[in-house]
């Protein structure tokens, strides 16, 4: 019976799957690997199902490695230096498509909150503070009819355009790096420049790491409107983080969502601190039948790499 480490706590339903089938350790920690536990896990299992925070670095590659499959839970797979695990023989799966609708509802809900200050809200309320309706109090954004720029018109782009349009009538403008047709009523624009300007909400949907690290800097949020609202759901690197609250806390623009970080799970003092921004503990995933599938697609992942054939989702 081949070993398989499943690096974090999962659905019971994938657990009990896997260990039908396998040899499995479960590292029941609330951290991802640090590159060393990585590179010690590489040599000591035959299949690892690791997920966001587990550093297999270039370095984690060295040496004898016995594992065959690293089988990731999630879409994002930036964690993972790709190219080192091909050279190791190392196959590398992820987990799209089942993770696509709920990651544009979170979306919706970033948009949704920002926009009318709903996180304010409810901290007002909460803390006793509400004086009761008044016609000027906490105006926000209107959203429908508003127009969207999303940036990365992928799985998820495409989904957040669709909830956008069909929903709340809202015009969708998208910037891709290459030109890419869509089948919902879109625009494509040709820099990530004019995206922003041309914005009144701009989502963020993009793969993190390689290029796409810091993607969104000081001079692309200079582009945007001073009322226009950011949002991002891809990965926090795509972000200068800096850049990002100093134009919140300067009213360059008029705020954001955000479910992603950095350094996840640190998030700075000064995001923090500013209320006009809406802070999400990374929940685009997290509905049990979804993350149940995920760890299903994964396992099913290293079943195909087990018996041979190619794993569906490899990347």
């Amino acid at each position: 019976m081949k070993k398989l480490l499943i690096t974090r706590l999962l659905p019971d339903a994938t657990l009990a799957a896997a260990r039908a089938r396998y040899d499995v350790t479960l590292r029941d920690a609330a951290q991802g690997l640090t590159p060393d536990e990585a590179a010690a896990a590489l040599r000591a299992y035959d299949a690892i199902l690791p997920t966001l925070g587990d550093q297999f670095v270039k370095g984690a590659f060295a040496g004898d490695i016995r594992c065959g499959v690293l089988a990731n839970f999630g879409v994002g797979y930036n964690h993972i230096d790709v190219d080192a695990a091909k050279m190791a023989g190392v196959v590398v799966s992820n987990t799209p498509d089942v993770v696509t609708d709920a990651t544009a509802d979170i979306g919706m809900t970033l948009i949704l909150s920002t926009c009318r200050r709903a996180g304010e809200g409810e901290r007002l309320v909460r803390a006793g503070h509400w004086t009761g309706w008044a016609p000027t109090q906490m105006l926000g954004t209107h959203v429908t009819g508003k127009r969207v720029g999303i940036i990365g018109m992928g799985r998820i782009g495409q989904a957040v355009a669709r909830r956008c349009h069909y929903g709340f009538d809202m015009p969708v403008i998208y910037y891709n790096r290459s030109p890419k047709d869509v089948d919902v009523p879109a625009r494509q624009v040709d820099t990530l420049e004019a995206l922003m300007a041309q914005s009144d909400i701009v989502v963020v949907t993009v793969p993190g790491g390689g290029r796409n690290a810091h993607l969104i800097d000081a001079g692309a949020l200079a582009a945007m409107k001073p009322t226009g609202i950011f949002i991002n759901i891809a990965r926090g690197d795509v972000v200068d983080e800096d850049a990002l609250i100093a134009a919140l806390q300067t009213g360059q623009i008029a705020g954001a969502g955000l479910d992603v970080f950095a350094k996840e799970p640190f998030v700075p003092k000064a995001l923090r601190a500013l209320e006009n921004v809406v802070l999400l503990p990374h929940l685009g995933t997290a509905a049990l039948e979804v993350r149940e599938a995920m760890g299903q697609m994964a396992l099913d992942n290293i079943i195909a790499w087990d018996e041979g054939r190619p794993p569906p989702q490899a990347v």
